[in-house]
């Protein structure tokens, strides 16, 4: 009976999270079933009457749509996958002098505080034909002139969105695996060593199980963010196939009302499968948990 009776903490920790959370339920909750409703046809500004899924319909049938979906899934994931790649290989790097200095903290936070537009516009002065790159490239005889520098702003693969967004995201995610490592890596590690384990050994017997969870959550919440950001996408992505965010943000704010919902239903979709992914992440939170209590 007792194991099931509230701790006066949680409950004053419930207590106070709950105006929050109210107002975050009420506005973003309400925002959504607002926008599903005009999504079905809800919208007095074209006087359509009725509640139907044609506009949902419309867009999941539509190819441009599809193709931006995809689009936006690649460029999610394969940003995502870059930047844990490297953020494993900077946190083992960095995981014994992160111990004794506090600067490497300090240095990974910048890019954690710059605002996703700087970065955009950043990507522009470095990697479009007339940047900083092009222009270095040139100077050491590269290239002979800008034209023959590639395209890496608005090209058709998103070098410059996936160059953003690493950028954006290794710091958030090494922050995340440090912490892991800090708390059991190093001891395992350790234990690894007396037990004559290789590198590779430690690391994927040892190493990688301990900053497994940190790792999967970290990526998802990446993953999440950039698969629903609009910043970036919009400056540095191509006209066609557009990005999901700012083919939803096009559709919206057409001349033509009768497309508004159909910009709606896209940006619902985004809204579900961030929703989803970030459900995900908090799974494997509290199954990490589960697992420490188990032990």
């Amino acid at each position: 009976m007792d194991q099931w009776t509230p701790k006066p903490v949680v409950l004053k920790a419930a207590l106070q999270l709950t105006p929050a959370v109210l107002i975050v339920v009420f506005f973003f909750g309400g925002a959504l079933f607002l926008g599903f409703l005009q999504a079905l046809g809800d919208s007095p500004s074209v006087m359509e009457k009725g509640l139907y899924f044609t506009h949902f319909k419309n867009i999941l049938t539509d190819p441009d749509f599809l193709e931006s979906l995809g689009l936006t899934f690649y460029i999610a994931a394969f940003s995502t996958l870059l930047a844990a790649v490297i953020s494993i290989a900077a946190a083992l790097a960095l995981e014994s002098l992160s111990q004794r200095s506090r600067w490497v903290h300090f240095v990974f936070q910048i890019p954690l505080t710059t605002p996703h537009l700087v970065v955009a516009v950043a990507m522009i002065y470095m990697l479009a034909p007339s940047g900083l790159v092009a222009r270095l490239a040139q100077s050491l005889g590269v290239v002979s002139n800008s034209s023959q520098f590639p395209l890496w702003i608005n090209d058709p693969y998103g070098i410059g969105i996936i160059a953003a967004y690493v950028w954006k995201e290794v710091p958030f995610i090494t922050l995340m695996l440090l912490s892991a490592l800090r708390q059991s890596g190093r001891e395992l590690t350790d234990v690894g060593k007396t037990l004559n384990a290789g590198p590779w050994q430690r690391f994927w017997y040892i190493i990688l199980p301990a900053i497994a969870p940190s790792l999967s959550i970290a990526s998802l919440i990446v993953f999440a963010y950039t698969f629903g950001a609009f910043e970036i996408p919009y400056l540095l992505g191509q006209t066609h196939p557009m990005l999901l965010p700012v083919w939803a943000y096009k559709n919206y704010s057409d001349v033509d009302l009768l497309a508004r919902p159909e910009g709606i239903a896209a940006g619902l979709i985004i809204a579900v499968i961030v929703i989803l992914t970030m459900a995900a992440a908090y799974g494997i939170k509290r199954l990490g948990d589960l697992r420490k209590e188990a032990v």
